[in-house]
């Protein structure tokens, strides 16, 4: 959601990406207006969503459920993908996107089978601009400070789940779908493209 706001330069993405830039955290009225804008008028978040990476504050934590309890409706999971910082550091810093589809790479970990081209169009691949090493020392500094605390903020609600994200994709999707679809027998694993989904926090690292 955020980066699609950037991709196309809308007045909150512009805003938004000087503070990405720099290795900030972008405001939570920005964040919570845009998540507020997808759910009244995108259809595809009218049975279920997925936000990545937010909230990342105690007050955002706050603000988004009191956004969403306006509106009848209440988080279902938040689930923290736990890793180390250095190997954070590495995957990160070696991440390709391709930028119309959000499809990602990695030089080392899951390369494109053509140098720097999208396996599926051919396009080129770009590296996020707040993707580099200095950039990440300092938003690894917030998340200890800012984030960590966001954790217990949901684990008193009762609906916080912590998973190794070191260990490789196919592993961390498994224990991934295993949460979503707790307490839910018969329920396949989600397929692309299934909009049947709860609403969930998937909490990362920076």
């Amino acid at each position: 959601m955020l980066r699609e706001q950037v991709v196309k330069q809308t007045e909150l993405g512009i805003a938004a990406k000087k503070i990405m830039d720099v290795g900030g955290l972008v405001s939570d009225e920005i964040m919570v207006g845009m998540i507020k804008n997808e759910l009244d008028n995108n259809e595809e978040c009218r049975n279920g969503f997925i936000l990545d990476g937010f909230p990342r504050t105690v007050p955002q934590a706050d603000r988004l459920d009191s956004m969403l309890a306006h509106r009848g409706e209440k988080l279902n999971h938040v689930v923290q993908l736990e890793i180390d910082d250095a190997l954070l550091v590495a995957r990160i810093t070696g991440r390709l996107i391709h930028p119309a589809s959000g499809r990602s790479y990695h030089r080392i970990f899951n390369p494109p089978k053509e140098p720097m081209k999208d396996d599926v169009t051919g396009e080129p691949l770009m590296q996020r601009s707040d993707d580099n090493a200095e950039t990440l020392k300092k938003r690894l500094v917030t998340y200890h400070q800012q984030t960590k605390p966001v954790v217990g903020y949901y684990k008193e609600r009762g609906i916080w789940r912590g998973i190794d994200a070191s260990q490789e994709p196919g592993a961390v999707w498994k224990q991934l779908l295993g949460i979503f679809n707790e307490g839910k027998p018969g329920w396949p694993a989600l397929p692309s493209g299934n909009r049947n989904l709860e609403r969930v926090v998937l909490s990362t690292r920076v």
